[in-house]
């Protein structure tokens, strides 16, 4: 589709004459004078407009900054008669992108036209990124309305502006890297790079090259040297997630950058200054670790200098609803599905149940849900049977009950994984969310064997 322009000159012959130089390439408007330009702007969004300087009643820069107050803005080229300095700096003041002078420069326009339509095509996208990045990483994400989420929207307005390191605590799918991503979008470094590291899915020795990089020849297979992600953070934030599965050897080398803000590369002599605001986040008691002597005391009072701890959804009921109705909007638009929504009961078996995988597994069962319905309407029937079967035990009373109903529920997500991909850990883990070691942990915890 060609880009639309829109020629604004109070000389016929010259618009007219622009039309025809400019037409093969591009969509042409006309306008005899900046109130009919105005006119046009009502129902065209040209992507660049090309406008004289002296005209009879508006002049071209009074065009401009009207023009500009227009979303989406064009880019504005003047043509002026009486090109000097002065003339360049008012036009630039006024918002154009450049400006040329009578007789115009066929070539010279063209060339001017291609360059400011891919820089502002680059600049609308740039914005349409930033826009669903902070769509889906800034606080509109994390959804609830229970007091202990309000608390947690508190903290994070508080800590975002500083460089704190923050430390995440929550169960598996309560939304920590959620969390993360917001904190990063609503601090003053929210231009610069967010980098991820999944600590549990890499060995010690793969975990401390991806950290801190390494010099060619550090290893066998290290064949160039290698930026480490506290290097590609810098001026950014670093998000560790599952630290609390990161061996001692790295967390001495993991306090030293965050005591002394420098480290060297693996194989390396060179001392490497950065600013990375660190983030960390485990669904470990960390602090049980450091009495166990798993974890360094020193290097766990430097990750928690601010705490956020996130309820599991078994904590704040009343934002279920609220999560439920989230995710069927952005499963039935994603799927095309016209549902009008659920049956009273669909949603007293959904709120009964005790979401051990927390909002990670209800996203997953929602989507599942709108894929397989049939009807106008979630029903109790398009409820997963482990969902009813499970809500009637996180039904019963008392503190131990419900830590055992969830547990239960917890392992019967393990073994319905493990089944579903006939026995292959990694593919299991992936299903349910988590890490190959963290699943290792966890069937060691409960018990379990891959069939069992």
């Amino acid at each position: 589709m060609k880009p639309t322009i829109l020629i604004v000159d109070d000389e016929r012959n010259t618009r007219e004459g622009l039309a025809r130089a400019l037409r093969r390439k591009y969509r042409i408007l006309l306008a005899d004078s900046a109130m009919t330009a105005l006119e046009v702007m009502k129902t065209e969004s040209p992507e660049a407009v090309i406008t004289d300087l002296r005209m009879p009643g508006m002049d071209g820069m009074t065009l401009v900054r009207r023009v500009l107050a227009h979303d989406p803005q064009p880019v504005c080229i003047l043509l002026t008669a009486y090109g000097n300095v002065e003339t360049a700096v008012e036009a630039m003041k006024s918002g154009a992108y450049d400006f040329l002078t009578k007789p115009v420069n066929l070539d010279r326009l063209e060339v001017l036209l291609k360059r400011a339509i891919q820089a502002r095509r680059l600049e609308e996208s740039n914005r349409n990124l930033k826009e669903q990045l902070d769509a889906k990483y800034g606080m509109e994400q994390i959804i609830g309305r229970s007091p202990a989420m309000q608390e947690v929207f508190d903290t994070l307005r508080q800590v975002a502006p500083s460089r704190a390191t923050v430390l995440i605590q929550g169960e598996s799918g309560t939304g920590k890297e959620l969390v993360a991503h917001a904190l990063h979008r609503l601090s003053p470094r929210s231009d610069n790079p967010f980098v991820a590291v999944h600590c549990a899915a890499l060995s010690d020795t793969l975990l401390e090259s991806e950290l801190f990089g390494h010099e060619r020849g550090a290893f066998t297979g290290a064949t160039e040297t290698r930026k480490g992600r506290f290097e590609l953070a810098d001026g950014g934030t670093l998000f560790l997630d599952e630290i609390g599965e990161v061996e001692p050897a790295t967390q001495v080398k993991l306090l030293r950058v965050l005591e002394e803000r420098n480290f060297e590369r693996v194989g390396g002599m060179e001392n490497i200054e950065v600013d990375t605001r660190l983030l960390a986040a485990t669904n470990r008691d960390l602090r049980r670790m450091v009495d166990e002597g798993s974890f360094r005391e020193d290097l766990f009072f430097r990750l928690n200098v601010v705490q956020i701890t996130l309820p599991s959804l078994r904590e704040r009921k009343e934002d279920i609803p609220l999560l439920l109705h989230h995710f069927l909007n952005q499963f039935r638009e994603e799927n095309g599905k016209e549902l009008e929504g659920f049956t009273p009961e669909a949603l007293e078996a959904l709120t009964s149940y005790a979401w051990p995988g927390n909002i990670r597994e209800l996203r997953n069962v929602i989507e599942r849900m709108v894929v397989l319905a049939r009807g106008d309407k979630l029903t109790v029937r398009d409820v997963p049977v482990e969902v009813r079967e499970g809500q009637n035990s996180s039904k019963a009373s008392g503190p131990l009950k419900g830590v055992t109903s969830m547990q239960e529920a917890e392992k019967r997500m393990i073994r319905q994984a493990l089944d579903d991909n006939k026995g292959n850990r990694t593919l299991a883990a992936k299903q349910l969310g988590i890490s190959r070691r963290t699943l290792h942990r966890k069937l060691n915890d409960y018990g379990l064997r891959d069939g069992a």
